[in-house]
């Protein structure tokens, strides 16, 4: 995966970096070493980077009710109750569920998880983390009504009735009051999502959103040895960390990067939070376009506080006002070509005439490919049917910069990056459909796709002088993977398995 795409037959490795790769003769007469690995000519790969996922996050989630895939709100509403039996004490937790994907499309109601679960507070995250369904229980502990005015948020009613359902800021009120994971929980949670990652062959993850806590943790345990991933960390936008990180400067350790800020500029298309220039369709009667999650203020004292530290500055836009407002304000610090590499995370929703700020300005795009083919069931109904193909333009903002960044968002998304590839490349779901692809002239191709997995990505941390690609110089982080990705049928890249992963030269996964 180098700029020129060449492959080779052999790879000699010391020290936990690539010395040379080049022809097998070449490369066996040349060196001696204490271990040999006959790959028995499967194909290899530069170890892959999910460029925006929420790894911590997704451990922490591997003991919450998954509510991924359900069909309809009893179903959901099983689940929960089996995940009390497993853990009957302490707030009722799930994340996954998705009302477009039942039958009326429409929000639940609270009043069936008041009547299971009177005195247990309950919250059950939607599956983009920015809508969540709470009984009355978590409302009463968290000193809220649900009349409660906010920027950048709703308490959602029916006939002035709240019904449980929180959307964006509202979510964050309550979850102030769920107790915080220890410290050991945390840690468990860590190593939990680092085995799953590595059977994906991922070795690099950029974590969206942490604390100045979780980083500590997360040297401690690179430092100790228990934590091998390497971790691209977006601090979270909060004080604390703007306190904490901007005067000392970027940590660059051999498996921590820590030198970008992730800040939320709207909320999601699916929940109807995302920030649009014109109303929803499909709430076009009442005027509803959505929300910025804070003043415009805010983002353009962000953007200065982080030009003038050094950092990246990393936003979250899915609606096309929410990716206007930030790219206009990107440009007015960035002012032309720069290596800033600042990001927009997901761009779903970019108006024509703002597409070419990305490429005046080097704005990375960093996009998640399951995103579109996830929404694509329901998209048109949101944005309408001209509005639509302006969502998910993937080939069109490749065009800004001849890059973008590839990712899950998991665990709004699965973890695998073959998904990823298949989505980028296929325009399909998994199960084939639809036929021809979603809006398929903004697919990638297989090329683009495993680049935006590797060193695109590596460039989009400032990492492609160690990693990215199979090159003499750079750390020896690679895949065995039982395909040739690259000239597969997309479909086929889908069923792939990774029989080894290594980091650092060191074999952390291995298929039995």
């Amino acid at each position: 995966m180098d700029p020129e795409l060449a492959s080779a037959e052999a790879m000699a490795i010391k020290d936990g970096k690539i010395v040379e790769v080049g022809p097998e003769r070449q490369i066996m007469n040349k060196y001696n070493a204490t271990e040999v690995i006959d790959a028995q000519k499967k194909f290899i790969y530069p170890g892959l980077i999910d460029a925006h996922c929420h790894f911590l996050g997704y451990g922490l989630g591997l003991s919450q009710a998954d509510l991924v895939g359900t069909n309809s709100w009893d179903e959901v509403v099983s689940l929960v109750q089996k995940q009390s039996e497993s853990y009957p004490e302490g707030w009722l937790m799930g994340r996954g569920w998705d009302q477009n994907d039942w039958d009326d499309g429409a929000f639940p109601t609270n009043d069936t998880l008041d009547l299971l679960f009177p005195d247990r507070p309950v919250f059950l995250s939607r599956v983009d983390g920015h809508a969540a369904i709470v009984n009355s229980k978590a409302m009463e502990l968290a000193g809220l009504t649900g009349d409660e005015e906010l920027i950048g948020g709703e308490f959602i009613k029916v006939d002035g009735q709240f019904i449980g359902v929180l959307i964006d800021n509202a979510v964050d009120l309550v979850k102030e009051a769920i107790p915080k994971a220890t410290k050991s929980e945390k840690k468990r949670a860590l190593l939990d999502a680092q085995e799953r990652c590595f059977a994906v062959g991922l070795t690099t993850v950029d974590d969206a959103g942490l604390m100045r806590e979780d980083v500590e943790l997360i040297q401690e345990m690179h430092k100790s040895g228990e934590l091998k991933m390497r971790m691209y960390v977006m601090l979270s936008d909060a004080q604390e960390n703007i306190d904490h990180f901007l005067p000392k400067g970027p940590i660059l350790e051999e498996r921590l990067t820590v030198r970008a800020f992730k800040f939320y500029a709207d909320g999601a298309l699916g929940s109807r939070g995302a920030c649009l220039l014109k109303p929803y369709a499909d709430r076009a009667d009442v005027g509803h376009i959505g929300f910025l999650l804070d003043s415009i203020d805010h983002f353009r004292l962000r953007a200065k506080e982080m030009k003038d530290a050094g950092f990246q500055m990393n936003t979250h836009c899915i609606g096309d006002s929410a990716n206007r407002t930030l790219l206009q304000i990107y440009s007015e610090q960035l002012q032309g070509t720069n290596d800033l590499r600042w990001r927009i995370e997901h761009a779903q929703v970019v108006h024509k005439q703002d597409v070419p700020y990305f490429g005046a300005n080097s704005v990375i795009p960093s996009i998640q490919p399951t995103h579109a083919t996830s929404d694509m069931y329901w998209a048109e109904i949101r944005l309408g049917r001209n509005r639509v193909r302006r969502a998910y333009a993937y080939q069109e903002l490749l065009g800004q910069l001849g890059l973008v960044a590839l990712g899950t968002d998991f665990p709004v998304e699965g973890i695998s990056p073959f998904n990823t590839y298949y989505a980028a490349v296929a325009r399909k779901d998994v199960k084939g459909y639809p036929e021809g692809g979603f809006q398929i002239d903004n697919a990638l191709t297989p090329e683009q796709a495993m680049y935006g997995m590797t060193l695109w990505a590596a460039i989009s941390n400032f990492e492609e002088e160690v990693k990215g690609s199979l090159t003499a110089g750079k750390v020896a982080d690679f895949i065995v993977v039982d395909r040739d990705l690259i000239n597969s049928a997309p479909e086929d890249v889908l069923e792939t398995v990774v029989l080894n992963t290594y980091v650092n030269g060191e074999e952390v996964w291995r298929q039995n």
